[in-house]
C-alpha cells in the first residue's frame, strides 16, 4: 500500500530526468567581428562577456598567385601595418578564455585555389603569419590565433580546400592545437565546402541557416529547418554543430528569427542533439544594435 502512494511521483521524476538527459546542457555563442567599424573594438567585443569564440573576418584575398591580404573594413589598414596593434586585443580575449579564429573567404570574389600545391602554400602562409609559425610580416602582430574558419562562399578550386584543411591540421601535431571551423550554407551538401568537410578534421561547424529559403527557419513551416538540421548533425563528422543566425533583419537578406522565437521554437529542438554546440551570429555590429545575444544568453 505504501509503495503505491510513491509510484506517481517516482515515475514523474524518472521521466523528468530522462528528458534532461536527452537535452544538451547548453552551448556557446560565436560571433563574427571585423566587417563594420561601428561594432567597436575587439577588446570591447570580448569584454562584453557574451561570446566564447570570435571569428576575425576576413582573410579575403588568397590563392592562385594572389598575395594574401586581410580586410578588416575600417578597423585598420594592413598595408601600413596598422592591424598589428590588434595583437593586444587578441591576447586580452584569449586571457578571458575566448578563442579567436581567423576566418578566410567571405562573400566577395578575390580568393580561390588552383591546385594542391597552391592550397599547401596558402596553409603555410596562414600558419606562419597568423598561427604558431614565424614571419616578419605578421599582419596582426605577434599574437597567435587559435584556428582557422572556412567561410568559402565564392571562388574556385573547391576540391583543394580539403588539402588546405589537412595541411593546417598537420601543423597542430606536436604543438598548439589549430582549431578548424567552417560556416557552410544550409543546403546540404554545401557546394563550396563539401570537400573540406569530408576530411572529418573540423572541430566546429556553424551552419548558416539564413539567406537560404529551403532550409531556414519559419514558424509556419518548421519542418524544412528541422530536416536540414538533422541532416547536418547526422552527416558531418565534427565535434559540434552550431545554429547560424543573423543578429538583425538587416544583417541578412532573409532568415532572421526574433530572439523570443529562437528561445521558444528553435533552441528546444536543436538542443536535443548531442552535437549541438551553440549559436553563431552574423555579426557583432548587428548584435550590438539589437542585443540579440544578450536576449538569448540564458537559453543557449
Amino acid at each position: 500500500m505504501g509503495n503505491k502512494t510513491l509510484q506517481v511521483p517516482i515515475l514523474f521524476l524518472l521521466n523528468f530526468l530522462a528528458l534532461v538527459c536527452r537535452t544538451n546542457a547548453g552551448g556557446d555563442t560565436v560571433v563574427y567581428w571585423g566587417q563594420n567599424e561601428e561594432e567597436g573594438s575587439l577588446t570591447e567585443t570580448c569584454n562584453s562577456g557574451l561570446y566564447k569564440i570570435v571569428n576575425i573576418a576576413f582573410l579575403s584575398r588568397f590563392g592562385n598567385g594572389r598575395e594574401p591580404q586581410i580586410n578588416l573594413a575600417g578597423h585598420c589598414d594592413p598595408a601600413s601595418n596598422g592591424c598589428k596593434a590588434l595583437s593586444k586585443d587578441i591576447k586580452n580575449c584569449q586571457k578571458r578564455g575566448i578563442k579567436v579564429i581567423l576566418s578566410i573567404g567571405g562573400g566577395e570574389a578575390g580568393y580561390s585555389l588552383s591546385s594542391a600545391g597552391d592550397a599547401t602554400n596558402v596553409a603555410d602562409f596562414i600558419w606562419n603569419n597568423f598561427l604558431g609559425g614565424k614571419s616578419r610580416t605578421r599582419p596582426l602582430g605577434e599574437a597567435v590565433l587559435d584556428g582557422v574558419d572556412f567561410d568559402i562562399e565564392v571562388g574556385g578550386g573547391e576540391a583543394f580546400y580539403g588539402v588546405l584543411a589537412r595541411r593546417l591540421s598537420q601543423h597542430s601535431r606536436g604543438g598548439r592545437k589549430v582549431y578548424l571551423t567552417a560556416a557552410p550554407q544550409c543546403p546540404f551538401p554545401d557546394e563550396h565546402q563539401k570537400g573540406a568537410l569530408s576530411t572529418g578534421l573540423f572541430d566546429f561547424v556553424w551552419v548558416q541557416f539564413y539567406n537560404n529559403d529551403p532550409c531556414q527557419f519559419e514558424s509556419g513551416n518548421p519542418s524544412k529547418f528541422q530536416n536540414s538540421w538533422k541532416q547536418w548533425v547526422s552527416s558531418i563528422k565534427a565535434r559540434k554543430i552550431y545554429l547560424g543566425l543573423p543578429a538583425s533583419r538587416s544583417a541578412a537578406g532573409s532568415g532572421f528569427v526574433p530572439a523570443q522565437t529562437v528561445i521558444r521554437e528553435v533552441l528546444p529542438f536543436v538542443k536535443r542533439s548531442r552535437k549541438y554546440g551553440g549559436v553563431m551570429l552574423w555579426d557583432r555590429s548587428a548584435d550590438k544594435q539589437t542585443g540579440f545575444s544578450r536576449s538569448i544568453k540564458g537559453s543557449v
